[in-house]
Formats: C-alpha cells, structure tokens, sequence
C-alpha cells in the first residue's frame, strides 16, 4: 500500500475498510452516496469533506435545473424543508453598455437558455439538505476531514487519506500531532470539484486527458445581500454581459432574486484573458456601480461574499473519468453548461451514473476493476446531450470577443437545436490552457480602478472576513511556491505580478524588504477559489489541502 506522497512523519496511519469511499459532500459526491444506498441499503458509504459542515465551501450561483434531483428524489416536492423555494418566474438577458444596457428579447434566445421550470437556491443549502438524505440512508458523512493523499496499491486505487493535523510550519509534528487516517474502499469516486487536488494528481498519473482539449475555467466572484421590499422581485433571473469588461475580454454577471428579500449578485470572468493587469475583484465591484444595476442595492445590506473557480472546457475537455478503482465525478471532470452558467444537475446525475455502475461492479463481485463503461455513458446521456449542444458557445466566444462570438454561439445554438445536433462549425478546439493565455506586462496598460466606498462597493479583505474564512497560522502554507527564482524573474519581472490582481482574497502580494521585492503568501486568506493554480503563467503556484475544517465557512451561499 502506498500514497501519492510520502509524508514527513512516519506514524502508522489507522485505517478503516468501507465498500465506496466519496470524496466530497457537494451535489455529486451525496448525490452519489444516496444512490449507492438507494440501490443496495446493505452497502457501506463513507463521504469525507474538507469543510467544517456539509455546505460550508460550497458556492454557486444558482439557478438549478430540477432535473437530477426529480431522479434521486422524486418526492421532493412532497418534502417539508425542501431547499426549492423560488421558481423562475422572469428571465432577462441584457447586454451592458458604459452607460445604458440593451435587453435582448426572450425570443432570440435558443430554448435551452430558457430558465423557467428551473429554481434559484442557495447550493450551500441544498447540500446540507441532501447530506440530511444521505445520512438518513446510513451513509458516514465526516466533515472536517480533508481527503489530502490518494492510496495506492501498485497502480490501483484504493482508497485516500486524511491530512495530518497539528503539523508545524516547518513540517515537524507539533504537540498536538494527529496522524491522517486512511479511509480504504473498493471503490472511490473523486468528487472534489472544480480544480481538486486529488483529481489533478490522478489525472496527470493516469493521463486522463490525453484525448481531451485542455480544460478552461473562469472565476466566479458572489455577493448575497439582504435588499429592500421595493427592490426585491422574487424569482427574477438577470443576466448581463459587456461592460465593464472590453469586447477581448469574456464573462457576464447574474442577478438572482431568492426568497427572503435575499438577492444573489454575481460576477465570471473567464480566466483566458491576456491583461495581467486586470483584476476580476475590481471588475466585480465596478459592474455593481453600473446604472442599471446599482439601484437595487439602495439600503441593502451585504450578508456574504465568496468566490470559486468554475470549469468553462465543457464537451470537449472533459477527461476520461476512471482509473483502476475509481472515478472522477462531478466538477471534478468538469461537466458545466458555460452558457445557461449551470452545472450542479450535471454533477448530481454523473455522481448517481457512477454509483449505479459501483453497485453493478460490486453486485458482480468485481472489485476496484476500471469501471471503462462510464466513459462513454456520460456522452450518450442526458449530460452528453446537455453538453454536446453547447460545444462551440466558448471556442466562439473565445475566439471572436464577446459581441460576435455570443452572437455565433447563439446561432449555432440554434441550429444544433433544430438539426438535433449538427452545427456547421463541427467541434471547435480550445487550443490553449489559461494560463498560456496571459500576455506580458510590457504589452498593456495598468488599469486605474475606483477606490471602494464601503456601501456598494469594498475592497477585499472585508469581504474575506464576511466569508468566515479561517486558517490555523501555525501549520504549513497549503498554497505551494514551486520556485521561488522563477517567481522572481517571470511572474514579477515579465508579468508584473498578476497574482496580487487575480486573486480574490488578497492572499499574494509582492512587498519591498531590504531593497528587494520579496513574494508574499497570506494563505490565511484563501477561500479556496484555486485561480492561483489555474492561471499563474508558470504553473509555479500548487493549491493544496490545509487542515480539515478550515477555509470559509459560507452561510446561504
């Protein structure tokens, strides 16, 4: 038996055997867990998450298409306590200007934009929900523990482990000292999300995407605020993209009423922008100062903040999901819808296609044995078909800017609709990775963003704290420089230190000491967003998992 990496201290780890080991409580990994159960109650399933509480760093939009949860549920609307309180009742879709917006009629818009059957939600609460399900069915939910390390036996996986706890800045165990516990399986599905640490390692060990585009991402910044009467239209849907980004530069913004007067507002850039100057924070904060957007926050009251990478590759970036023992599942694999900004139902229903086919696996008395069938039953089914339809929306909009590529995407849209499938540009390529995309320093200008005014707009660490986001100081950075030398003379030197902008949290910062400027990693900070690991221009930055529990802790998110 052996691990993915060796750690520093060489206590025996204790272990405990279960049947499927899930690797986080998002809609993938439960929704997997309550279908194991559903299928075979005899089962035992065991669901770690690296989160103090099932919900708590879980972030999304969301407007979610009922799909999956009519499948794993079908009584839910039966249900007291149900998470699906406000349906879509109204759908917009403008297009802004510096000043003005233009609102696109319903009409032009392909039928699969429609949002309404669809339910806006706190993700957050819809987890927390289902870990209840789960629980219910007997499954193991530990929160509180980061699966940090994939176990091993020879090239089969069998299992992860924990994160030693109470381990010093220097790597030595400290007087608290907890050894990481092994959690073995005879089958373990990677539901970490977007970007995860396992999943990256298994992916690169196993050449997943070997035969796939490289994956894109975008990051998605969120603020919940509590609005007034006046201002709040329960179930409206408000989606909006152009300025303050230019024409070269891809994202768009959303405007969620929920229940409670709460207004979810949102903001994506997609992180194959060339500007290492641009900072999706400012840019975030300057589209709620927008005339056609700042009035709805009058007398409003900020609740919360966060911030997450999201998968953009879609169709054709998405890896081969197994290896011997296992599966990736979920956001993990990357099995978001770019234009209806959707992708929990996708994740659910390939958590509960990955548990159907564990239970046949275990049924026919086959264990850790590549589960290959799953590689061509998601294309085929409704996630394929979700997806497949949507192939060219990013490529297009990557490719021409925003104005015609959204314009080509909707068309195309509309043809693979009324074809049922075919689209005359094929399956466009995406070429490069984000981070090849950012360009050096010397090629643009520094962009003058607005000072924040604390009322409608604020400025990043106030709006870590509304987060909850909490680290023990005394551990290791769980953000890994790879080479210090390398960040010096490229992502200083030739990008101008792009870190400082990209991230979020205020985690990276270059200061001045002793005449020299020195990188600067308040890991302290960090939401685990991971756009430090997507889009460094080197690859020089690793995200890691801290202690389990730690990190933020997002209330109605």
């Amino acid at each position: 038996m052996s691990e993915d990496q060796t750690p520093a201290q060489e206590v025996e780890r204790e272990s405990m055997e279960f049947d499927v080991v899930i690797v986080g409580a998002g809609p993938a990994g439960l929704a997997a867990a309550i279908r194991l159960k559903q299928l075979d109650e005899n089962l035992s399933v065991v669901v770690l998450e690296k989160g103090g509480e099932v919900g708590a760093h879980i972030l999304s939009g969301a407007v979610v298409d009922p799909v999956a949860i009519n499948k794993l549920v079908p009584d839910w609307q039966e249900q007291e306590g149900h998470p699906f309180q406000t349906p879509v009742k109204k759908d917009i879709f403008n297009y802004l200007t510096k000043t003005g917006k233009i609102r696109l009629p319903n009409l032009t818009m392909p039928p699969l934009m429609n949002n309404h059957g669809n339910y806006i939600v706190s993700l957050g609460n819809v987890c927390r929900w289902l870990g209840e399900k789960a629980e219910a069915l007997g499954v193991e939910i530990y929160p509180g523990f980061a699966a940090a390390h994939v176990v091993f036996d020879g090239d089969k996986v069998i299992g992860v482990a924990t994160g030693d706890m109470g381990v010093q800045p220097d790597g030595s165990p400290g007087p608290n000292f907890e050894r990481g516990m092994a959690l073995l399986g005879k089958y373990t599905l990677i539901g970490e999300g977007v970007r995860g640490s396992l999943a990256k390692q298994l992916i690169a060990k196993f050449n997943l995407s070997k035969d796939c585009e490289p994956q894109k991402y975008g990051i998605g910044i969120k603020e919940l605020w509590e609005v007034s009467d006046e201002q709040h239209q329960a179930g409206l849907v408000q989606h909006s993209f152009g300025w303050p980004l230019d024409d070269k530069t891809g994202g768009g913004s959303f405007l969620y009423h929920l229940e409670n007067n709460q207004v979810a507002v949102g903001f994506v850039l997609h992180l194959n922008y060339k500007n290492p100057y641009i900072s999706p924070f400012e840019e975030f904060q300057r589209f709620k100062s927008h005339p056609a957007i700042k009035d709805i926050f009058k007398g409003a009251k900020r609740l919360s903040y966060g911030a997450r990478a999201i998968s953009e590759g879609g169709w054709q970036s998405v890896p081969k999901l197994t290896f011997p023992g296992g599966s990736l599942i979920g956001c993990s694999a990357g099995f978001v819808n770019v234009p209806r900004i959707k992708g929990s139902h996708n994740a659910m229903l390939s958590g509960m296609q990955a548990a159907e086919a564990v239970s046949q696996a275990l049924a026919a008395g086959h264990v850790g044995e590549e589960l290959t069938s799953l590689n061509e039953s998601w294309r085929t089914s409704e996630i394929g078909k979700d997806l497949k339809r949507v192939r060219n929306a990013k490529p297009l909009w990557s490719k021409f800017g925003t104005t015609l590529g959204i314009m080509l995407g909707g068309v195309d849209m509309w043809i693979i609709t009324l074809t049922g499938g075919w689209s005359p540009f094929g399956s466009l390529k995406h070429k490069k990775a984000d981070f090849e995309c950012l360009e050096p320093a010397s090629q643009h200008s520094k962009i003058d963003y607005p000072k924040p005014d604390g009322k409608l707009t604020f400025d990043r660490l106030s709006s870590v704290y509304l987060s909850n986001t909490n680290h023990e100081e005394s551990q290791p950075a769980h953000l890994k420089l790879l080479n210090d030398s390398l960040q010096k003379s490229s992502e200083h030197d030739v990008f101008d230190g792009p870190s400082s902008r990209y991230c979020p949290a205020g985690v990276y910062e270059w200061v001045e000491e002793n005449g020299e400027d020195k990188f600067v990693i308040n890991f302290q900070n960090c939401v685990h967003c991971k756009t430090c690991d997507i889009k460094d221009p080197n690859q020089n930055l690793n995200w890691t998992c801290p202690q389990g529990g730690e990190g933020p802790v997002y209330g109605g998110m």
